[in-house]
């Protein structure tokens, strides 16, 4: 598990290194685009990381104009989040890089052993975790 995910997250680790962004930076802009307008507090709630970390990611990730941050419509307190063109430009590069990986990865198994696969990984998952996964599962995203 661990030298397949080290395989998994090399090739967007690369693209971030350049960018000097990290692994935190990949699943908040992955997240932000699988839920356009997801509130900090769910994408704090999804990663599972703390509100200072979380906002020093964020902050970074507005200031070099790749997220935006929305005050929301009915509670004023919420900042509902979404990427720019230059964040979803970014998050399809990191996408297609892991998607081509596992594209292979699939071909090279076989479709037995891919829906056994995603069978492990989702008994793998604690219950608020396959909670939010459901979520996103069931929007399409």
């Amino acid at each position: 598990m661990f030298f397949a995910y080290r395989g998994f997250t090399a090739d967007p680790d690369r693209i971030l290194a350049d960018m000097e962004y990290g692994r935190a930076h990949h699943r908040a802009i992955h997240f932000i685009h699988r839920s356009p307008g997801t509130t900090v507090n769910n994408l704090l709630s999804i990663l599972g990381v703390t509100k200072q970390s979380l906002n020093r990611v964020l902050r970074t990730l507005i200031e070099d104009g790749l997220v935006e941050s929305r005050v929301g419509k009915e509670d004023k307190r919420e900042r509902h989040l979404h990427l720019t063109i230059k964040g979803a430009e970014l998050e399809r590069s990191l996408s297609d890089a892991q998607r081509d990986r596992m594209r292979a990865a699939y071909r090279a198994a076989g479709p037995v052993a891919v829906a056994g696969f995603r069978q492990v990984l989702e008994a793998m998952m604690d219950h608020d975790l396959r909670r939010h996964y459901d979520t996103l599962k069931d929007r399409g995203a």
